[in-house]
């Protein structure tokens, strides 16, 4: 990173600079394929672990279980580098104890999907493969540069991403205004996934921080509303002090934005946390 460029978002991925590429040529150049062998053992203690999960869109696992599985494999690979065994991982304990990046990250692959992977250094390390086309290797190891990851850029790319990916349709929420700052989006993906506010990742959250909401007030002002029966069978499942207190809940969710910034909301991690319990409320129907 440049002095002038900002911070990283959560999951975002790291630049790949001369150090990082060194790391990884000196750490996991030697042997691609014990690389691989061990994601493809490590991603098969995920299976066991995860294939009773229900489906997704109506498709049995591992289909659309990127995220858990990504979330997975990361969990257990934290676990056996604290107590490195064999090669493999003796050599990612030493590449993390350099100043190696490793971590998860998450963005938009080659212009189609949302995508959860693993950044170690210079190398892109997809452990879920198989979650979108399923006849896929389950584990894809490729230089970054070459991955076509790239970050969401602003909720314009997510819209078009989700449109893509989801076969969704995508709404201004106006159902729950004092949500509407960190999820500005309601989605609807027929057959694919009910109903919902986007999105409650953290990389999302922190990129309508980054700008103080004004991309999420922009939707909000501009962007369709729900459909009059859609609104009522959302609003039905919000609990009683997350609705709109107004007949203009389109101004509502606008005026929100506007309160949230004014009072610096983007900078307050306790103000974040209280509106991510309160949309753990939504989810689960309290107060309905």
């Amino acid at each position: 990173m440049t002095p002038h460029s900002p911070p990283l978002l959560p999951q975002q991925i790291a630049p790949v600079d001369d150090r990082q590429s060194a790391l990884t040529a000196h750490h996991l150049g030697a042997d691609g394929e014990a690389l691989y062998s061990y994601f493809m053992a490590l991603r098969g203690e995920s299976d066991r672990a995860l294939a009773g999960l229900p489906p997704a869109g109506g498709k049995p696992y591992p289909y659309g279980r990127c995220e858990e599985i990504t979330r997975d494999l990361f969990a257990r690979l934290s676990q056996r580098l604290a107590r490195p065994a064999g090669p493999v991982e003796r050599a990612l304990r030493a590449f993390v104890e350099e100043g190696g990046v490793l971590q998860s990250v998450w963005g938009v692959l080659r212009e189609q999907y949302f995508q959860n992977a693993l950044q170690i250094g210079a190398l892109y390390v997809d452990v879920s493969n198989d979650t979108v086309v399923v006849t896929k290797p389950k584990v894809e190891i490729l230089p970054i540069a070459e991955s076509g990851l790239v970050p969401v850029r602003d909720l314009g790319h997510f819209r078009q991403t989700a449109e893509r990916y989801w076969g969704a349709t995508l709404y201004a929420n106006h159902l729950a205004p004092t949500l509407a700052p960190l999820l500005p989006l309601l989605s609807v993906s027929p057959g694919r996934l009910a109903p919902g506010l986007q999105s409650a990742c953290d990389y999302m959250i922190a990129l309508m921080c980054r700008d103080r909401f004004r991309d999420a007030e922009r939707w909000l002002e501009t962007g369709p509303a729900p459909p009059a029966e859609l609104a009522a069978a959302c609003l039905a499942t919000i609990p009683a002090d997350l609705r709109p207190l107004t007949g203009q809940p389109r101004l509502e969710a606008a005026a929100a934005c506007r309160r949230a910034r004014e009072a610096a909301c983007w900078a307050d991690p306790d103000w974040r946390t209280a509106r991510v319990l309160d949309y753990l409320r939504l989810m689960r129907g309290v107060g309905s």
